[in-house]
């Protein structure tokens, strides 16, 4: 496509418009390749599995994190899916006039909202995240079983160590 380069151009391009800066290349390099990857995955997995079921990205991780845990508190379900309480608000507001989500009140607080999938929304989990499994499998089929799990390793200290409260992973 026009205008598109691809990941070597840019490598290319990068190292040669940073080259006399004092940077850390290594880092960059990974923490740009991840966002590259997670982008790619996403936009695939709108596409092929999502896209034909009329649901976003955003719209499908909040089923998934609801699907998961059953019963699960508003917050938590923003919390767990990465995005803010408002946006939450307008997925599970389209989910829930799709028939595929439930809002009823906290019967201990009349403050908060519990979140549940209906019979529609466990059938489409149960119809969709095989079909998720399958574009799964396709992303990581570059990869042996050994670099699968090392990836798998590497990214799990990522995100530990982005929930520790300085940011950094603990040393022990």
């Amino acid at each position: 496509m026009a205008g598109q380069h691809t990941l070597t151009e840019t490598e290319r391009a990068v190292g040669d418009r940073l080259s006399a800066m004092s940077l850390d290349m290594s880092a960059m390099a990974a923490v740009s390749n991840l966002y590259r990857a997670a982008s790619a995955i996403r936009n695939r997995f709108e596409r092929t599995v999502l896209a034909p079921h009329d649901l976003t990205w955003t719209g499908w991780v909040v089923l998934w994190v609801v699907w998961i845990w059953e019963d699960i508190e508003a917050r938590h379900v923003a919390a767990e899916a990465g995005i803010s309480k408002g946006t939450l608000t307008g997925v599970a507001t389209t989910l829930e006039r799709r028939g595929l989500l439930r809002r009823r009140t906290h019967p201990d607080d009349a403050r908060r909202v519990l979140l549940s999938l209906t019979p529609a929304g466990k059938r489409l989990m149960h119809t969709l995240f095989p079909l998720f499994n399958e574009q799964e499998v396709h992303v990581v089929e570059p990869l042996n079983a050994r670099e699968t799990q090392v990836l798998t390793t590497a990214l799990r200290k990522v995100v530990l160590g982005l929930e520790q409260p300085t940011g950094r992973p603990q040393t022990s």
